[in-house]
């Protein structure tokens, strides 16, 4: 069994409305899923992703309005790294982001390092690693779309055992530096180990609630078993409607996920109406007037664009 790459990555949200925004109009990601939070559907669980919805690229966000923003630490993601086609892109992205008031600064390895209006960090780098996963939109030259995940960075407090568990169970391959590629036959996806800052971590807004690395629908039950045998506390096969999990937290605490890709969000509407409407599981469907009472609303974010022949 080999994983293949970063599936999705979870963080968390005060701002519903104010995340559309960002995610879409600014970095031009395309809402795949408006939907709420299985375990707690008093909140939103919005998807952003590529044109095609698919895994590799889905950055999603619990929304907990007027959450206080988090601070990365021990035991969580604190930088998502995705891909462009070219240090043309990275300009571009440096403008943009500039325009829109959003800081930037080229890392040490060239990268373009920011964060989200909630804190959260992003880097975009030059990669041709993975097939691109870029969405469409009218104010962002193709040529200059995000495509999806190359890495992320954690902090680990216990380096050593993270490490172990990603080459030893997951497969990962050390590279070197506390950085480890995940890396099936389709995607692959690399951490980074850094060293945890003293500051103890706190949970909100602007930070990661979870990362899921991917599998297929044929190998995911499996996936249980494996981690069970190698000691580690993994929980149940749980339907997520558009793909099924497994969790379970790494020597360091981050929390991981394998999640499968499968059946995928057009289970629900079909591509060209992904992001339009709150859509629900079926067991949430019977409550559907209740639950929408409790959301904000939020508007298409296609809706206003220029309407093309």
């Amino acid at each position: 069994m080999r994983l293949e790459g970063i599936h999705h990555i979870s963080a968390i949200t005060g701002d519903a409305p104010g995340n559309l925004d960002f995610y879409t109009r600014v970095l031009g990601l395309r809402l795949a899923a408006k939907t709420v939070n299985q375990d707690d559907p008093t909140v939103y669980h919005l998807f952003y992703a590529d044109e095609g919805g698919r895994p590799g690229g889905e950055l999603t966000f619990f929304e907990y309005p007027g959450a206080p923003r988090g601070r990365a630490g021990s035991g969580m993601v604190h930088r998502i790294v995705s891909r462009v086609d070219s240090e043309a892109s990275l300009d571009f992205w440096q403008t943009r982001l500039g325009d829109e008031g959003i800081t930037s600064d080229r890392g040490p390895d060239g990268g373009l390092l920011f964060a989200d209006p909630e804190g959260l960090g992003h880097e975009l780098v030059v990669s041709d690693a993975n097939p691109p996963l870029t969405a469409l939109h009218p104010d962002i030259p193709a040529e200059h779309a995000i495509g999806g995940f190359v890495a992320v960075r954690a902090y680990a407090r216990r380096p050593d055992e993270s490490g172990a568990l990603l080459t030893q169970v997951l497969g990962a391959t050390a590279l070197g530096g506390g950085v480890y590629e995940v890396r099936g036959e389709r995607r692959g996806g690399l951490i980074t180990l850094d060293e945890a800052p003293a500051e103890r971590p706190l949970n909100g807004a602007g930070t990661v609630h979870h990362i899921a690395w991917g599998t297929t629908v044929a190998e995911h039950p499996a996936w249980g078993d494996h981690l069970r045998a190698a000691g580690v506390g993994a929980t149940q096969v749980i339907d997520r409607h558009y793909f099924h999990s497994i969790y379970f937290r790494e020597p360091s605490g981050v929390l991981y996920e394998i999640a499968d890709d499968g059946p995928g969000f057009t289970r629900d509407l079909p591509l060209e109406l992904l992001g339009t409407q709150v859509i629900l599981p079926p067991w949430l469907e019977p409550h559907r007037d209740e639950v929408i009472a409790g959301l904000t609303p939020l508007p298409d974010p296609r809706g206003t664009w220029p309407v093309t022949a």
